[in-house]
């Protein structure tokens, strides 16, 4: 069996939590997709764990946690996460000899890039995760697999710089010593080559066991259906997982989708619903709305009914959950957008262009004490019926409802 946890809107809804709460029934966590521009933060115990490229199965002390081929991994960041959760958890964790490198040129170039954009800046993090998803298109890049042989990967890089003297030139970004290139790629081979395997064919092996497909980043942010250009470099979809590890398309049994009762975005781009004034303010402060990778305060705003009815037919959701819906207590009213205006015409789907549509919105009766609340029967009425008004529009059962930040302050619904 392999289910799948995806964000639906744009990022930072609380993937890592809900991955978290269910790992305890898995035999293995992938991470599919994405690099150390992806944050999920986990809170157990009052104790708060940013993870950045380890899957959040590894507060599991029974689960296998695999980095899979669709990951870009910058080495120094896997070693540092490694090292804070002890080096026992090597034991636990397979990378994938196919994943491609972040080198720091690629984060050099990144930021360059982002600098010479000037107000068409996109918002990227500034990790390098474009630039070496680019080389992997190209057919240039590095694999994780390539550690093995550092001779043979010196000369692959020389070249390489060597091809693109001119371009580095321009942005201005260092070409590095070979020999303190060649340190680096040792230590990185030190620390991580024992657990650089084939993981497809590992998990290929192990179709027997209870697997769970991690998403990073979210739908709205995905290289083909999100809100390009403001979107990530990989497939952050449902069917990017899947390419993304390995695992086909028939072995995929249950897809869970992840939403804020809001909506938030880090970074340039369109948010029909971002709310400008005191409203947005409130939830960004009750919300703790600063990104978990780039400390960023998060643009925020209110639930957005076609773009999450978008995402859960891209992902082919059979459930969702709703995160952080304790953020919302003491609103007099909220709002949900149901549909867009676009040139004067209402619509009711998500369009591949969002620059000039405006929300319409329906206002519902706001609610207070929803905190902590781990029973259905529990929540203030008008919460419960904010939660069944969005799940009649999305068309898809919502299962779980986040009210707090810990594992157990979760409602789970039958």
């Amino acid at each position: 069996m392999v289910d799948l946890i995806v964000g639906l809107q744009w990022g930072d809804e609380g993937k890592g939590k809900i991955v978290d709460l269910v790992a305890k029934n898995y035999d293995i966590v992938i991470r599919s997709q994405g690099g150390h521009n992806a944050g999920h933060t986990v809170v157990v115990d009052g104790k708060k764990y940013a993870l950045h490229l380890l899957p959040s199965g590894v507060l599991n002390p029974n689960a296998t946690n695999v980095i899979g081929n669709g990951v870009v991994v910058y080495p120094p960041q896997l070693i540092k996460e490694i090292k804070n959760f002890g080096q026992g958890i090597k034991e636990k964790l397979l990378i994938s000899d196919k994943a491609h490198m972040i080198l720091d040129h690629h984060i050099a170039i990144d930021k360059a890039r982002e600098k010479l954009r000037g107000k068409n800046a996109i918002g990227t993090t500034g990790r390098g995760i474009g630039p070496a998803y680019a080389d992997k298109i190209a057919r240039i890049g590095v694999r994780m697999g390539e550690l093995k042989n550092i001779d043979k990967l010196l000369n692959k890089l020389t070249h390489y710089y060597e091809m693109n003297r001119g371009y580095f030139e321009y942005l201005g970004v260092d070409i590095p010593k070979a020999e303190e290139l060649r340190e680096k790629l040792q230590e990185w081979r030190d620390e991580l080559g024992d657990m650089i395997v084939n993981t497809t064919n590992y998990l290929w092996e192990n179709m027997d066991k209870n697997m769970l497909l991690e998403g990073a980043q979210a739908t709205l942010l995905d290289i083909d259906h999100g809100t390009y250009p403001y979107v990530t470099s990989s497939n952050t979809i449902a069917s990017g997982a899947l390419t993304g590890s390995g695992i086909a398309p028939k072995n995929l049994n249950k897809v869970t989708g992840i939403a804020k009762a809001y909506t938030t975005r880090v970074g340039n781009g369109p948010f029909p619903t971002e709310d400008l004034g005191k409203a947005g303010d409130r939830i960004r402060e009750q919300g703790a709305e600063f990104g978990t990778t780039t400390g960023r305060p998060r643009r925020c705003g209110w639930f957005d009914v076609v773009a999450a009815k978008y995402a859960v037919t891209l992902n082919g959701c059979d459930e969702v959950a709703i995160m952080k819906l304790d953020v919302l207590d003491g609103f007099e009213k909220v709002k949900v957008c149901v549909g867009y205006e676009i040139d004067g015409s209402e619509i009711d789907y998500f369009p591949s262009e969002l620059d000039e549509v405006k929300p319409i919105y329906v206002e519902l009766e706001g609610w207070d004490k929803s905190a902590l609340v781990r029973k259905w029967e529990d929540l203030p009425k008008n919460a419960q019926k904010y939660i069944e008004f969005i799940e009649e529009k999305i068309g898809t059962k919502i299962k779980y409802i986040s009210t707090g930040a810990e594992r157990n302050a979760t409602v789970i619904r039958d």
